[in-house]
């Protein structure tokens, strides 16, 4: 790694470890560690000189100072400048010596030989503060910003050495000296902070190596608790020399080392406190805190001061901060099971949603179960939020959680922790039983009552405040504490739980915030902690909280491991077919691809040849122009020598117009000729159009004769028709006549058994003149329908008629002759048929008057049985008999309907029609009188079997 001409006074390594600047007073060289390559060079003018070249912190920009106090910003890949800073002020004008950056790259501080420091914001590339050291400050020749974990890099407190070998250390906010190390008689030569913030390293100026707690030295300034410190490793037998530091801290002051009169260093021995008790030893902390003092402050004001809150959780927890090894498993990169964990878990925050995942992934790094464990980032999430600025922190309070206070989660895995669940219902059992009964009424399992709440370790039902206070417990007391808090959050709110009947209340009241006091939530957890049973404890099932071990994390296996193994051969057997479908769907869209450039060449081959043809076509129209103006040339040359040859037999014309006179006579007369041939031609073709025309009409006579022929077999067969329906209406009629005979026969009969059931007529007749009425409505309806029947009838009559009025009119000229004859077949027969309907009306008068005489006779008997009837209900007999009578002589009579002389075919046969219909409804009210009667008559014998009922 040649190419310095000059000594190498800066060394800066980028933050992957792959790039370093090696910086000397002529040049910069950027160096590829992988290859130890020279990638750069950055050579300048001998007139100005480099003063340092160096990587911001966590980005990709080199930050190169020259001695004229010009800074730049360079793109680390493509070596483009990104800015430059201006020129500082020319009443505070130094010449830059050293440098310091801020964690995230923000604040540029420097100095030089002057007592003024320069604050550069290199978002806004402008100077935003110019801070005075005291006077007795000449020279800078260090600056060094001191790490903190809770300030997300933005670090606030800036370490400054002097030439007077005093390193201060100042507040850059508010300008305030916060503390000094160092001093004139034992300066510091050259110092730096550990990447923490807790420790600093300075070599003296007598060459010794000082190591400052900065705990210690900020202890007066945050005024914490007051710790107990106490040294753990065992005195030596003889005392301590005068030498051995120690800082002594006066209150209200500065913190620096003071000098006695001898201008030795006083110092304080901090002694052990030998009279501690074992358990004392084990409530000892890190940092100087003791446990039961925190759980005694912790009850005392219900939870930690916010301020220390985070500083008390990391002494709590003991996490070892294990640097390396939580930067091996974050090398790993990105777990594949939470590649697309953004679609699962959408959050609005990117860098959220980033440290999120590198935490789940370092976990399942950690141990393969986590990377099945389906609620490890609602576990994870509420820590990630809280330690978002240091993922280190992060990791390791979840870890620490889930080995402590998730002890057996995972032995029921991939289910949820029967065996705490169990626990919670046994505690819950004890101390609630009225709530348990009723989760078990509603079919409501530890499931849906006390898992929600452990997988997502109270976030999704608490406040962020009231989540901090009830952790500031949880972390202080005995990992069954937070199963206690399941029971207890449960208990305090029975009132609501108790309320609920539906499944879906109960999953919405422990999946969201509730109206619920931690506080008395909290005191619920400590009395439920102190009256459990021993046997139903918790305390009997977890062990006691275990930290993080040094160095490298633990292993955790306490998982069914072939569950967890047979996950994985499943994961990467889909991961494998996965890859197989990819490659075969490659392989498909390469086939795809190459048919369509194929299809892209066949276009641009059909293409081509279109233009070739469209050009093919071009070329024969201009062709076919080209012919056509040669043709057109043509005709012009042969106009022209057609004009000579008119100008020649104009001469000749003279010469030859008696020979033509004398030719174009004779032509005339031959034409002449011509013409009278013609018009004979003429002649005879218009005799023989004549005759063809008379032939072809005979013909047509002679078909028309045929077809009148056959509408007159089609007429007879018509009358043939009517005649047979005539006979039919005549044996219908017998039909009738036949049912009205058996009417009259059954009348005489019910004339004979009048005397006999004289105390049932009464029932009767009201029956019977219920089922009258109902029959003269059907009548009624019956005459309307036949009305609207016949109107219809006579309009299709009449649009009948018009059609073969219009026809007869067409043909009247041809068939004058043969209308004539059918009308004489037609008057005779009409006349035969007026006979023979006279013939019938004489008939039917006739029995139309025996039918009047038997009525009559029916009529005077039945008066006659009335007068001679002793039952009281004789007025309803004859009421009935009345009826009778009325509606016998309402039906229509075939005398009447017949009884109209001067009647044309077509009335008489709707007549008939009218009248068979008559005679059918007739018969069906004939038909229901006598099922009528045939049931009174079934009660008439019922009553006379039953005396008794005869009587009442």
């Amino acid at each position: 790694m040649r190419g310095h001409e000059s000594s190498v006074f800066s060394i800066s390594v980028h933050a992957s470890g792959r790039y370093a600047i090696t910086t000397s007073s002529d040049t910069a060289q950027l160096w590829d560690l992988d290859t130890f390559q020279r990638k750069r060079k950055l050579n300048i003018r001998q007139s100005v000189g480099i003063q340092k070249v160096f990587f911001l912190p966590l980005s990709n920009t080199i930050l190169s100072c020259f001695k004229d106090n010009s800074i730049f910003a360079w793109e680390c890949d493509t070596l483009f400048c990104k800015y430059q800073l201006p020129a500082p002020p020319e009443s505070s004008s130094i010449i830059y010596k050293v440098f310091a950056v801020t964690r995230d790259g923000r604040i540029l501080a420097a100095g030089g030989k002057s007592n003024h420091l320069h604050l550069w914001c290199l978002e806004a590339t402008q100077l935003f503060r110019i801070i005075q050291m005291p006077t007795k400050v000449r020279a800078i020749r260090h600056l060094e910003f001191l790490p903190d974990s809770f300030d997300a890099g933005s670090n606030q407190v800036l370490g400054v050495l002097s030439q007077d070998g005093i390193m201060r250390f100042i507040n850059v906010q508010t300008c305030k000296l916060l503390f000094e190390i160092g001093s004139l008689d034992e300066g510091i030569s050259t110092s730096v902070i550990s990447p923490h913030g807790r420790y600093i390293a300075s070599i003296m100026e007598n060459g010794s190596l000082n190591i400052y707690s900065v705990q210690a030295l900020t202890q007066e300034i945050n005024k914490p608790p007051p710790p107990l410190v106490k040294v753990i490793e065992d005195l030596p037998k003889n005392k301590l020399n005068a030498s051995d530091v120690k800082m002594m801290v006066p209150s209200g002051r500065i913190q620096r080392p003071t000098k006695s009169r001898n201008s030795k260093i006083q110092t304080r021995i901090l002694k052990q406190d030998l009279t501690g008790t074992f358990e004392n030893k084990e409530n000892e902390l890190s940092d100087g805190l003791n446990k039961k003092r925190l759980q005694i402050l912790l009850k005392g004001c219900g939870e930690y001061p916010t301020k220390y809150r985070m500083f008390i959780w990391r002494a709590l927890l003991q996490l070892p901060e294990n640097h390396t090894a939580f930067s091996s498993l974050i090398d790993k990169g990105i777990h594949e099971a939470f590649i697309n964990l953004q679609k699962q878990y959408p959050i609005k925050s990117r860098k959220l949603l980033r440290v999120l995942q590198r935490t789940l992934s370092a976990l399942a790094h950690w141990s393969a179960i986590f990377s099945d464990t389906p609620y490890l980032p609602l576990l994870a999430f509420p820590f990630v939020k809280l330690f978002q600025n240091n993922q280190l922190i992060c990791f390791e309070v979840v870890a620490t959680l889930i080995i402590n206070w998730c002890q057996h989660w995972f032995e029921y895995f991939p289910n949820p922790p029967i065996n705490i669940l169990s626990i919670i219902e046994n505690i819950l059992a004890f101390h609630d039983k009225e709530l348990l009964q009723h989760f078990i009424a509603h079919d409501i399992t530890s499931q849906l009552y006390a898992w929600p709440l452990l997988e997502t370790v109270f976030s999704e039902v608490l406040t962020r405040e009231e989540w901090l206070k009830l952790f500031d417990n949880v972390f202080s007391n005995h990992p069954s504490f937070l199963l206690m808090t399941v029971v207890a959050y449960n208990i305090c709110s029975r009132a609501p739980l108790l309320n609920c009947t539906l499944k879906d209340d109960f999953e919405y009241f422990f999946h969201h915030r509730n109206n619920l006091d931690i506080n008395v939530v909290i005191r619920e957890v400590y009395h439920l902690m102190e009256t459990t049973p021993a046997h139903i404890h918790p305390d009997n099932v977890l062990d006691v909280f275990v930290a993080l071990t040094k160095g490298q994390y633990p292993i955790f296996n306490q998982y069914p491991k072939f569950i967890v193994d047979y996950q994985t051969q499943e994961r990467e057997r889909i991961r494998k077919d996965e890859l197989d479908y990819l490659r075969e769907r490659q392989a498909v869209e390469d086939m795809h691809a190459e048919v369509d450039q194929q299809r892209i060449k066949d276009e641009a081959w059909y293409q081509k040849q279109e233009l070739l043809r469209k050009a093919e076509e071009t070329r024969r129209e201009m062709l076919l122009q080209e012919e056509e103006k040669m043709m057109q040339q043509r005709q012009r040359s042969m106009l022209m020598r057609l004009a000579a040859v008119k100008r020649e037999l104009k001469t000749k014309e003279l010469y030859l117009q008696d020979a033509a006179r004398r030719r174009f006579l004779k032509l005339q007369q031959d034409q002449h000729e011509m013409e009278l041939q013609r018009l004979d031609d003429e002649i005879e073709r218009k005799v023989q159009m004549r005759d063809q025309e008379i032939a072809t009409t005979t013909k047509d006579l002679e078909m028309r004769q045929l077809e009148l022929e056959s509408q007159k077999r089609l007429y007879e067969k018509n009358l043939t028709r009517n005649q047979e329906a005539i006979a039919k209406e005549i044996k219908e009629d017998a039909d009738a006549y036949r049912r009205k005979v058996d009417l009259e026969e059954h009348m005489f009969h019910k004339l004979i058994e009048t005397g006999q059931t004289q105390s049932r007529k009464t029932q009767k007749i009201i029956e019977e003149n219920l089922a009258k009425a109902e029959q003269a409505c059907l009548n009624t309806d019956w005459q309307i329908q036949n009305l609207h029947r016949q109107k219809c009838n006579d309009l299709q009559r009449n649009e009948g008629y018009r059609e073969v009025a219009s026809l007869l009119r067409k043909n009247r000229r041809k068939e004058s002759e043969v209308l004539n004859a059918m009308m004489e077949e037609e008057a005779k027969k009409w006349k035969e048929a007026e006979e023979k309907g006279f013939h019938l009306r004489s008939e039917k008068k006739a029995s139309a008057l025996s039918d009047e005489s038997r009525k009559w006779f029916l009529q005077q008997e039945m008066s006659a049985a009335l007068e001679h009837a002793e039952n009281p209900c004789n007025k309803a007999e004859v009421l009935q008999l009345q009826n009778e009578r009325v509606t016998l002589s309402s039906l229509p009579r075939t005398s009447e309907l017949n009884d109209i002389s001067d009647m044309d075919s077509s009335t008489q046969i709707s007549l008939n029609r009218k009248t068979r219909e008559w005679d059918s409804m007739e018969q069906n009210l004939i038909k229901k009188v006598r099922n009528l009667r045939q049931r009174l008559t079934e009660q008439a014998r019922e009553r006379c079997r039953t005396p008794h009922l005869l009587a009442t």
